[in-house]
């Protein structure tokens, strides 16, 4: 799972550098981005939130309890999921310029970014039934004890973007305002984003025919059980909702930033290729750990083995900070470098990157709390609890759109969105106190809080050394050639080679013993 997630990070990572080379980081970018936003959104709305949170367990349970080995519960939850997404696309569709509404404002000044948008929304809305046979197809595999697929096949909506933004580059005249951009450049990134999501979610198809599922529409809804998932649902739907209304202030906020300084980057667009970036080791490491524990830790719950649950948390969370830790500390030391290397190109310029490695800075430190919730969260899934999960998110939500609206409010625009990322950061550090507190409770008041405690303070001390020393490497390195690109890349790789070295040696001396979990480290 993990060198899947790893090749389809890459060529995601090399996808956004080409959609920044061929887009930039100011407001034409932003209309792009914000469209093919929505309908990730809306399908997590719809169903996508329940599929992870609550219909993973269910499957797991009505392969253990069902006579026909739960294949008649798969069938009619597999239509279900389609029926209420065919629905949902297809208002979606209808009602694009009202949806747009909630993320741009539609003034006279900016009627242009907002019509553009809309006709963005169009093309890519159709992607919201095309994630739901993606999410809802692997998850299918994964009750199967079948990982690997879900984590390969957006390679191929990669590969296919990666061409689109190649061509777009390549063989037209690249914009630089929304003005200047043509109805074939507008189709070309429309169809081709939606097609590159098809293919990811059909290619899931032959996998799951090789796993024994077969899909046949069933209807027969009532008295089937699926009532239980619906209810689990209802708080998965609202810790959904929570989410998305803070995202949906932060991209309205971060819009706003765009409209007033529309070439400088400072912006949606720098914060969505920042996140992309932090989030890497999120996605490489912690997502394939929750993917593969999920179904286990809900068998062991299920047997009340509490102490066994217990373990696979705290191992969980101790091999993934072994890579999440240092990972933090080097978006703080090196942000600006990352930045201006991988997105200082074509409609990009050095100027624009600078407010996007700032961006990734403030995010840092908080890839630690965002990825340890994430896998407190799943203790509570498996206590099929998403009652405690909701109240977490709202309470996440309400710190981050509290201090994003302050950072709106206060600070000039050419640093709201850099407080945005320092707000939602914060945010997830008071929320994985709370969800720490609430699920030792739930755990019979232990969570193996020292060992926890004692890792996370050595990785720490480790991590913050090795980046105070790889920082100073790199900036001797800074212009060390003539050439900026080159004089930055030199300074990255020294910085980075610096902390990777010093980190290991502090880690082995301080006895890190979780290290020879990684591949490579035994």
């Amino acid at each position: 799972m993990a060198a899947g997630t790893v090749v389809s990070r890459a060529t995601g990572l090399f996808r956004g550098v080409l959609q920044a080379a061929a887009l930039g980081t100011g407001l034409l970018a932003t209309t792009y981005n914000t469209a093919n936003l929505v309908p990730m959104s809306l399908y997590t709305l719809l169903i996508g939130g329940a599929l992870n949170a609550v219909l993973v367990p269910q499957l797991v349970r009505a392969r253990v309890e069902h006579p026909d080995g739960g294949r008649a519960h798969e069938q009619r939850l597999v239509t279900l999921v389609l029926s209420v997404l065919g629905v949902g696309t297809l208002l979606a569709v209808w009602a694009a310029p009202e949806i747009v509404s909630l993320y741009t404002t539609d003034t006279p000044d900016h009627h242009a970014a907002y019509e553009l948008t809309v006709v963005f929304a169009r093309f890519l809305l159709p992607q919201i039934f095309f994630y739901g046979v993606y999410g809802i197809l692997g998850q299918v595999l994964n009750a199967r004890g079948k990982f690997g697929a879900m984590m390969w096949t957006p390679v191929l909506n990669n590969v296919v973007l990666i061409a689109m933004f190649g061509a777009y580059v390549g063989l037209l005249t690249v914009p630089e305002t929304v003005a200047e951009i043509t109805d074939a450049q507008v189709r070309l990134l429309g169809v081709g984003t939606t097609i590159g999501i098809a293919l990811q979610a059909l290619a899931l198809i032959p996998y799951a025919r090789e796993a024994g599922f077969r899909f046949r529409p069933r209807f027969d809804w009532r008295g089937t059980g699926l009532r239980k998932s619906a209810d689990a649902a209802r708080w998965t739907l609202l810790f959904v909702l929570v989410n998305l209304v803070s995202m949906t202030v932060v991209t309205h906020y971060a819009t706003a930033a765009d409209q007033k300084l529309p070439k400088a980057g400072v912006g949606f667009s720098s914060y969505t290729y920042a996140q992309n970036i932090w989030g890497l080791p999120q996605s490489i490491v912690t997502v394939s750990l929750i993917t593969a524990l999920l179904p286990r830790m809900t068998r062991a719950v299920a047997e009340r083995r509490l102490d066994d649950l217990r373990d696979d948390l705290s191992r969980a969370l101790r091999i993934s900070g072994t890579v999440i830790v240092p990972a933090a500390v080097f978006f703080v030391a090196f942000g600006p470098e990352m930045a201006q290397l991988l997105y200082a190109h074509g409609a990009a310029s050095a100027e624009s990157a600078v407010p996007l490695g700032q961006m990734l800075q403030a995010l840092g430190l908080g890839l630690i709390p965002f990825s340890a919730q994430s896998l407190l969260l799943r203790g509570f899934y498996a206590f099929e609890d998403t009652r405690t999960p909701f109240l977490m998110a709202a309470w996440i939500s309400g710190v981050n759109i509290a201090l994003a609206t302050a950072c709106h409010l206060l600070l000039p625009a050419r640093w709201a969105v850099v407080g945005m990322a320092a707000a939602y950061a914060v945010s997830y550090g008071v929320g994985l106190l709370a969800s720490a507190y609430l699920l030792r409770r739930r755990l019979e008041g232990r969570l193996d809080g020292h060992r926890l405690s004692r890792t996370y303070g050595k990785l720490t001390g480790a991590a913050l050394a090795a980046g105070a020393v790889g920082w100073a490497a790199a900036h001797a390195c800074a212009g060390a050639t003539g050439d900026a690109f080159w004089s930055t890349a030199l300074a990255l790789a020294a910085g980075a080679a610096t902390m990777a070295l010093l980190f290991l040696l502090l880690a082995r001396a301080l006895r890190i013993s979780e290290l020879r979990s990684l591949p490579g480290l035994r």
